[in-house]
């Protein structure tokens, strides 16, 4: 059974930048599609990015494109995710999350076996 545990969330001033940190243990992180999704109070889980087991494969919202980076390291069995020009809108909980490996590279919520417990990024105006 894979475990996540995200880290690096907290306050940030708008144009700022923040990294998260997606921890895996309990499996081998080559295994899996792995993605950041966000959610606010009231709102459902939004997609955010996804990158491919192997790594050579990357996709991203609307809303982040050029401003976010996903990377991974299955070595070291981390995952993060680069924030830059960060703007009050994207104040959520993140998540990490798991997706063992298949033909399709998912962006719903409900594609992904694993998640994280989240964490909160605050972008103050």
């Amino acid at each position: 059974q894979v475990q996540l545990v995200e880290s690096g969330g907290g306050l940030v001033q708008a144009g700022g930048s923040a990294t998260l940190s997606c921890a895996a243990s309990g499996g081998t992180l080559r295994d899996y599609d792995m993605g950041w999704f966000r959610q606010v109070p009231g709102k459902e889980r939004e997609f955010v990015a996804v990158v491919r087991w192997s790594t050579d494969f990357t996709h991203y919202a609307d809303s982040v494109k050029g401003r976010f980076t996903i990377s991974r390291d299955n070595a070291k069995n981390m995952m993060y995710l680069q924030m830059n020009s960060l703007k009050p809108e994207d104040t959520a909980v993140y998540y990490c999350a798991a997706d063992r490996r298949n033909f399709y590279v998912e962006t719903t919520d409900d594609k992904y076996e694993h998640w994280g417990q989240g964490t909160q990024v605050t972008v103050s105006s």
